[in-house]
């Protein structure tokens, strides 16, 4: 497995370096956000693990840029940055998982196999339909009665979850492992943030109500009695 560090700290990616190395990951590393985007861009990496603040180019603007340049490269942010908007923030720049400093170096051991896996399985490249909304998850592209809607990486990714479990409540803890891959946090409403979102965007427009509160259990995708 191929880690790619992004990390100002020294100290930091001495130790993240050798404990992935003890574990048999192969570890590049660069010490700015700039240096770290050129090495995301030519090398082929499994996961890349970066922090927010640093120099050149803040973790943000590093997973906003891979993105936008259509590298799919799993990553995962570590930072002090806790608060639920500063989550949300990196949530929609693309990032796939979010861990707050201090950590215990398993937990990250742990993520970092977690979005290995889930890269190196994929999705198939299909077309997923509930109701009159369609996701193309080959386009990377949502339609509700043949009208576009512009979703981001991870409104994408709780749409297409939704969608793959329409007509059961998964609760809040579920779509934090599935979607966020990361362990639920009861002091967080990032879900709740992100679910709003969706019903801004899929719901409101229109006259059926897709989205579902199941209070006390979680949400569920159907169509209005």
């Amino acid at each position: 497995m191929k880690i790619l560090i992004v990390e100002d700290e020294v100290k930091t990616v001495q130790s993240l370096k050798k404990g992935l190395e003890e574990h048999q990951m192969s570890v590049e590393y660069a010490y700015d956000g700039q240096s770290g985007k050129q090495l995301a861009e030519s090398g082929n990496y499994d996961v890349i693990v970066s922090d927010v603040v640093m120099p050149k180019m803040t973790g943000f603007e590093l997973v906003k840029h891979l993105r936008t340049v259509g590298i799919d490269t799993p990553i995962l942010l570590l930072t002090a940055m806790g608060g639920t908007d500063d989550k949300v923030t990196g949530f929609e720049a693309g990032a796939d998982d979010y861990l707050v400093k201090p950590f215990e170096f398993k937990e990250l051991l742990m993520r970092i196999r977690a979005l290995a896996r889930r890269g190196k399985e994929g999705t198939t490249r299909t077309i997923l339909h509930f109701a009159d909304l369609e996701l193309n998850l080959d386009a990377k592209t949502c339609t509700r009665s043949g009208k576009k809607i512009e979703l981001t990486p991870k409104e994408f990714a709780l749409t297409e979850y939704l969608i793959r479990n329409q007509g059961r409540v998964v609760s809040k803890t579920e779509i934090a492992e599935k979607v966020w891959d990361i362990n639920f946090d009861t002091g967080t409403n990032v879900i709740e943030v992100y679910v709003s979102y969706l019903r801004n965007k899929l719901d409101r427009p229109f006259d059926k109500k897709l989205i579902h509160t199941m209070f006390g259990l979680g949400y569920v995708l159907k169509e209005d009695d």
